[in-house]
């Protein structure tokens, strides 16, 4: 009872509810502050990753977020970034001073750091790294509130009104060492791998983890890279991986329909709804209920249906074209694109509340030339797609050096091409050499150069 009595202050009795949001991939680290935080009067909202911290704070609206210095779907600074300009109100706070707070102090900034701390202090594998707190001072009587219900195991150290920032001396290295590891990308095991994306680079490999992630939930998901990276690939595996997997996987290139008719298509018309419209159809969105719409190309569409587009989103509703009567739709949107839709965003040519309903996990195709090692699988892998229909043929040396010697602007959809074209020039030699190699136009001099060979 005295510990109950020492938690409901007659202080912590007048503030107001509040809700404080940590995410962190680590359970311990999320037990242990979320129980100082309640200690100190606040209601506390979990999430394992960045992806389930937006979810939740797209529905509880909390006043604060703490965030481990390490997320496993997410970039943290990316994240960090995007969450404030999504959430403005709230204030943000990582346990390893990541971020700094200066520039929009919250009204609950020292109690969220002197949480943070305390956990830091009673749990080793917890970062000893948070922000320093000034003026605690006014802290006191919580901490006291704690200690008398057990949350808080030791007071911290004091040093002249601040607390110190290095209180575990004797395991500083150790601690040290933890959090070096967390801060590098978690290594993924080959057999983890997804049988569709070819390559076991670590950025490969990230990509099937995050990939493995996502797909069991209902979550957005936003593919963004270069054009040739294989985003299609990706959806795909989203939906295969995913309970809808049964159900359609509906694909929409925004880019290819003109401005006119894409709303019909997307949403589906009504008989008459406009010219030519002689009979009634369901757009793609309908086709997919139950299962998932793949938007490529999204940075494509017009402002004036992006608008139409988030109202679905939102409410899973929607209006054929020419129709009064609204359609109750489930899918799960999967969105890509070539373009930095966070950099559109903020010069007006996306709609911002858009991209952040649609972006809420985030999967990067990279580049070939950024996973370059894997191109000898990828070539193994086209060649032997190739040879269903015909002998499979092989490399050389030299070809396969002068694949690896190109920059790949187009990416493995261009390799793809580039190996089609050297299986044709081949003919039916077995072996494809430097010569059938052309990443340019067809010309006679690859023919030439196969002769004087």
């Amino acid at each position: 009872m005295a510990a109950t009595a020492a938690l409901v202050s007659p202080a912590s009795s007048r503030m107001r509810a509040r809700t404080a949001l940590v995410a962190s991939a680590d359970g311990s680290f999320r037990q242990r502050l979320s129980a100082i935080l309640t200690g100190l009067r606040w209601r506390v909202r979990e999430a394992k990753s960045g992806a389930e911290a937006w979810g939740e704070a797209m529905d509880a609206l909390p006043q604060a977020i703490i965030v481990d210095s390490w997320l496993p779907d997410l970039d943290l600074g990316e994240f960090l970034r995007e969450f404030r300009t999504a959430f403005p109100q709230v204030d943000v706070v990582t346990s390893s001073n990541v971020t700094t707070l200066e520039s929009a102090p919250g009204p609950h900034r020292q109690e969220i750091l002197y949480a943070l701390r305390s956990v830091q202090e009673t749990d080793t594998a917890a970062w000893n790294t948070a922000p320093v707190l000034d003026d605690i001072a006014d802290l006191e009587p919580h901490r006291t509130a704690l200690r008398a219900g057990g949350l808080l195991e030791r007071p911290p150290a004091v040093e002249g009104g601040r607390i110190s920032g290095n209180l575990n001396s004797q395991k500083d290295s150790g601690a040290k060492d933890g959090a070096d590891r967390r801060l590098q990308p978690r290594p993924v095991s080959e057999s983890a791998r997804i049988p569709d994306l070819i390559g076991n680079s670590p950025c490969m490999l990230e990509i099937s983890r995050r990939i493995r992630l996502v797909a069991p939930r209902t979550t957005p998901v936003l593919i963004e890279g270069p054009s040739g990276t294989g985003k299609e690939v990706v959806a795909e595996s989203l939906h295969k991986l995913s309970a809808r997997s049964r159900r359609p996987f509906v694909a929409i290139n925004c880019a290819a329909i003109p401005e006119a008719l894409l709303e019909a298509e997307l949403f589906g018309h009504t008989r008459g709804a406009f010219t030519g419209a002689v009979h009634g159809r369901i757009g793609r969105i309908e086709a997919a209920d139950g299962g998932t719409l793949f938007l490529d190309e999204i940075g494509e569409m017009p402002l004036g249906l992006q608008a139409k587009l988030l109202r679905f989103v939102e409410c899973g509703e929607l209006q054929r074209v020419g129709d009064n009567e609204n359609a109750k739709v489930d899918v799960r949107i999967i969105a890509a694109t070539h373009q930095p839709l966070a950099q559109h965003t903020q010069a007006g040519s996306f709609r911002a509340d858009l991209y952040y309903r649609l972006a809420v996990f985030l999967v990067h195709t990279p580049a070939l030339a950024e996973h370059i090692e894997d191109l000898p699988l990828l070539v193994d892998h086209f060649l032997e797609r190739m040879g269903r229909e015909r002998p499979v043929k092989r490399l050389d040396e030299a070809a396969m050096a002068k694949l690896m010697a190109h920059s790949w602007p187009g990416n493995v959809r261009e390799l793809e091409h580039v190996l089609e074209r050297a299986a044709i020039l081949a003919g039916e030699e077995p072996v494809l050499k430097a010569a059938d190699i052309d990443f340019g136009e067809p010309t006679i001099r690859g023919a030439e150069e196969r002769q004087a060979n």
